[in-house]
Order: structure tokens, then C-alpha cells, then sequence
């Protein structure tokens, strides 16, 4: 039995400890949000965080999450009012949607991590992430419309 902590909620599974995270998310759990992809970390669809990591779900090991803090896009925020998936709404980044939870993890580590991030920035956070509808340009400024809405948040707090 292994305990994980899912979205600030306990989990004991009953899986082979080599099992990757992604399948527990998914087929064990019901957390169908995070999505497979390639299965050997080259797409980033199935970005999740580890302690605040961006990592790849489809070959971390469950048992590498063991007593560790995972969230995955349904935990993102508990009203999915982040201020990425806002932004993503309000410029409408999504077409065919597939690797858009992998793309919004990753940005949210980034803009974790940097709350004002350039172009270069973005790009090199981002590089990871395979959208294959090429909504580059439109993440792009997502993800700088949620830099703004962040530093607006916090300037009111």
C-alpha cells in the first residue's frame, strides 16, 4: 500500500510501486485531467507537480510520490481560478485542448518561480511542452495576461 497526497487529499493505493504516477492519477484515482501523451517525458502533456516541481507523470514512479505533496490541473485551484486558467479562457489559447493541462502546470511553476517573465523566458520554461495545434504564440501571452493578473492580485492584498 502506498499513501500519496493528491490536491491536499489522502490516497492509499494498492499499486506495484514501479507503477508510473500518470496511471494511478488516471486509472486508479479518476484524476483523468492529467493526459498521456508520448510516455517517455518528450511532450509534457502529463505534467504534474512534485513539491512544487513540474515533472513528468508518465515515468515518475508512484512510489517517488510517496509522502510527497502532488497536484495535479484539478488541484490547481479549487474553483480552477487560477490566474493561467483565466487567462487561458480569456485568450482562448486552447483548440484541440489535449496538452493544455501539461502546458498550464508547467507555466504555473513558472510564473512560481518568476512573476514577470520576458519572452525568452516563457520560451525556455515552456520548451518542454509539445502543442501539436502550434498554440505557441497564444500560451505565450497567456501566460504573460496571468503574470498581470497575479501582480494585480497581490497589489491589492
Amino acid at each position: 500500500m502506498i499513501t500519496l497526497n493528491i490536491n491536499k487529499k489522502n490516497y492509499n493505493v494498492d499499486v506495484d510501486q514501479d507503477t508510473p504516477l500518470l496511471w494511478v492519477l488516471r486509472d486508479t484515482l479518476g484524476l483523468v485531467g492529467t493526459k498521456y501523451g508520448c510516455g517517455v517525458a518528450q511532450c509534457g502533456a502529463c505534467t504534474i507537480h512534485l513539491n512544487g516541481e513540474a515533472v513528468r507523470s508518465c515515468v515518475t514512479k508512484v512510489s517517488r510520490a510517496a509522502g510527497q505533496k502532488v497536484v495535479t490541473i484539478e488541484g490547481l485551484a479549487e474553483k480552477g481560478d487560477h490566474p493561467l486558467q483565466k487567462a487561458w479562457l480569456e485568450l482562448d489559447v486552447s483548440q484541440c485542448g489535449y496538452c493544455q493541462a501539461g502546458q498550464v502546470m508547467s507555466a504555473a511553476v513558472l510564473l512560481k518561480e518568476n512573476k514577470a517573465p520576458t519572452d525568452a523566458d516563457i520560451d525556455a520554461a515552456m520548451a518542454g511542452n509539445i502543442c501539436r495545434c502550434g498554440t505557441y504564440l497564444r500560451i505565450r501571452d497567456a501566460i504573460h495576461r496571468a503574470a498581470d493578473i497575479q501582480r494585480k492580485g497581490t497589489e491589492k492584498t
